[in-house]
């Protein structure tokens, strides 16, 4: 599992996914209805997270100090982390009470420490690299700022972010924490981190990490929201009188993937989840797959919710490895092709799987202010044009059968000029946000080119964040892996010594496209591409170079 956080994405440039999703009994689900929000996340992340790698009592400190209410020298301002509201005929999951009041908070307080804990462990520094549309960015920061071991570079899009998304960034005075707008959009961005990740060698100089939604750990704490949520439902139907529901729905303002994956993994563990219902805006390449299997990449339209205006969703492809079976080679063919023209179209049974899985639902900018300003005057709340998306699709697809959630992602603050114009007249900001107009900025511009960004993280990261002589992997260590290269070419069940001198562990090994990496506890596969293939091009340049030097 620790390999996994702090490799964030695979040397071949795939993501990891976990081999086998554990299941939760509704005898266990009941057991939990009870907990409290750190005592939730610690039961379900310990599916995912095994004693030999951070051992129970490491594990409750490590989330008991992410989720701390503001009053107990924490970053939460509500005692239940992330409450859930009755807004008219649904409910709100609120997910903005963290530090920079949106939803990436939950996951990115939880990342900042277990990044810090596992590089103490491990006697290592690294460099965090991150792209953001605006509120992961912040998100991260906060969650960074002033770790030991951790230098922090934030990549955003000039002049596409929030003016506040963006002071919550640049306001931020700790030394480990870097700031570059470029100049290009959001996509631009996130192919350069994805970039930089390829570069191997860079990438082992400065032990490079990823707290994008791309890093598995980010998916795994957003799963525990959905189980909270599950359980406050119930809780408010038995207060009303009613009977709980068998299944719940979940309407999530969809951009990067990120979000809503977790509820689909949620789904896997067990939870009685009915509709994932993913809602978007103009940027409709994911609401345009789910209506007629065509993931076709166009120009990103500016809109009043920038922090979903993308069209390439970085965690599509842990989803798509589902559709394709788990088949990392077809999974590879459609990637690869993606990549050359822009395009990829399923349609069959692999169309089929995806339509079992998930409704969507295309919100435009009109419809979005329209309904910040029904909620308010309907209902006194007050939403965020993001979540406003999410209401909106939620009040589309409602089922009588089913309740439905609505995953509320920011504090209507941050987006003071879509709220006001929806609601018509001035809004305070939270006094949070308020303070940061009179704090100094730091940040730096540059162009959107990969090489621009790599001098600039060479000549501004300390020389202790650079790895000149990297330490030793644990995967590189004297425990020798045991693979037969006959059982590579068949794709067979392949067992490997566990980097931890632990037992054996099965995993699936496939040719030319992946790499297995084994976790205590759990294991793992690297999605698509060439490591084997790489691997023995590597193999035969030493070998020819050990001749010549005869």
């Amino acid at each position: 599992f620790l390999d996994t956080v702090l490799a964030g994405l695979a040397d071949d440039g795939g993501l990891f996914v976990p081999q086998r999703v554990p299941t939760v009994d509704m005898q266990t689900l009941q057991s939990w209805k009870d907990l409290s929000y750190p005592d939730l996340s610690f039961n379900i992340m310990r599916l995912f997270i095994d004693d030999s790698e951070i051992p129970a009592v490491d594990l409750r400190t490590l989330i008991y100090k992410s989720y701390a209410h503001i009053d107990s020298g924490g970053h939460f301002q509500h005692a239940e982390v992330t409450p859930l509201v009755s807004v008219g005929n649904q409910y709100v999951l609120e997910l903005f009470h963290g530090p920079t009041l949106a939803f990436k908070d939950v996951a990115l307080q939880f990342l900042g420490y277990l990044f810090e804990y596992a590089l103490k462990k491990e006697n290592r520094k690294m460099v965090v690299v991150g792209a953001t549309s605006g509120d992961t960015g912040s998100a991260a920061i906060h969650g960074l700022q002033g770790r030991e071991n951790v230098e922090c570079f934030i990549l955003f899009p000039h002049g596409r972010v929030s003016p506040i998304q963006e002071r919550q960034m640049t306001t931020v005075a700790a030394d480990n924490v870097h700031c570059v707008a470029i100049d290009g959009n959001f996509d631009d961005a996130q192919a350069i981190v994805k970039d930089l990740f390829s570069d191997l060698d860079f990438k082992k100089t400065f032990s490079l990490g990823a707290i994008n939604s791309i890093n598995w750990a980010r998916i795994l704490a957003q799963i525990v929201y959905y189980f909270y949520a599950y359980f406050r439902v119930h809780d408010h139907q038995t207060r009303q009188g009613q009977e709980p529901s068998a299944t719940i729905d979940f309407a999530v303002p969809t951009g990067n993937f990120g979000d809503i994956l977790a509820g689909w993994y949620a789904k896997r563990l067990g939870l009685p989840v009915g509709r994932l219902v993913i809602s978007t805006n103009e940027n409709n390449i994911l609401h345009r797959f789910f209506t007629n299997g065509q993931y076709h990449k166009s120009t990103v339209v500016a809109t009043n919710t920038p922090s979903m205006d993308i069209q390439v969703s970085s965690n599509f492809e842990r989803f798509l490895f589902f559709c394709a079976g788990e088949d990392p080679k077809l999974l590879r063919s459609w990637m690869e092709s993606f990549q050359q023209t822009g395009k990829l179209t399923l349609t069959g049974n692999y169309l089929d799987m995806a339509h079992n899985e998930f409704i969507s639902c295309c919100v435009t900018q009109q419809q979005t202010l329209q309904t910040i300003q029904r909620a308010y005057e309907e209902h006194g709340y007050m939403l965020d044009p993001h979540s406003a998306i999410g209401f909106y699709a939620g009040l589309q697809c409602m089922q009588s059968t089913s309740p439905m959630v609505c995953l509320a992602t920011a504090h209507f603050g941050k987006f003071l000029d879509a709220v006001e114009s929806a609601v018509g007249h001035k809004v305070p900001l939270p006094p949070s946000l308020n303070s940061l107009w009179h704090l100094p900025t730091r940040v730096t511009r540059l162009a959107a080119d990969s090489m621009v960004i790599k001098k600039f993280i060479w000549d501004t990261a300390p020389l202790s964040a650079q790895n000149l002589t990297p330490p030793k992997s644990r995967r590189n260590s004297s425990v020798s892996r045991h693979v037969r290269f006959e059982e590579l070419r068949e794709a067979a069940h392949t067992k490997l010594l566990s980097p931890r001198n632990g037992p054996e562990t099965a995993l699936t090994t496939v040719p030319s496209q992946s790499d297995p990496v084994a976790c205590s506890g759990l294991t793992w596969v690297q999605l698509t591409k060439w490591t084997f293939t790489v691997g023995f091009v590597a193999g035969v340049v030493v070998w020819l170079r050990h001749r010549l030097r005869k």
